[in-house]
């Protein structure tokens, strides 16, 4: 099978500030499972919940830096890095700088509310 996507669906995001989330593949916008892909904008200052995922998150950020924080660690990710997150793994994300960031993200399986596991808010 062969599928033509012809713009992205947007997500409301969780967390702080205004996020913008464009899935291109997906759950919601191509009705696939297996993988998700989409293209975050978060501004200055954005922050989500912790969150304890049960898919692999493939991230490369192409503007700003995103810190991505686990229970041990945290990491800030800039313009041209990649980062994995592996599932079963606690993560935050977040840009506390400057111009925020953009980045895409492919999660596999595709991400899903019910997957995802955020802390309580």
């Amino acid at each position: 099978m062969i599928k033509v996507i012809n713009s992205p669906s947007i997500i409301k995001a969780a967390g702080t500030k205004g996020k913008i989330i464009e899935e291109y593949f997906g759950r919601v916008n191509s009705k696939t499972s297996e993988t998700s892909i989409a293209k975050m904008t978060s501004p200055f200052g954005w922050e989500e919940p912790g969150q304890c995922p049960e898919f692999d998150e493939y991230t490369v950020v192409l503007k700003g830096t995103l810190k991505v924080k686990t229970k041990k660690e945290e990491f800030l990710v800039k313009a041209g890095q990649w980062i994995l997150t592996e599932k079963n793994v606690w993560v935050q994300y977040s840009t506390p700088f400057e111009g925020g960031a953009e980045y895409i993200a492919v999660c596999l399986p595709a991400f899903s509310l019910e997957m995802v596991h955020r802390d309580r808010e």
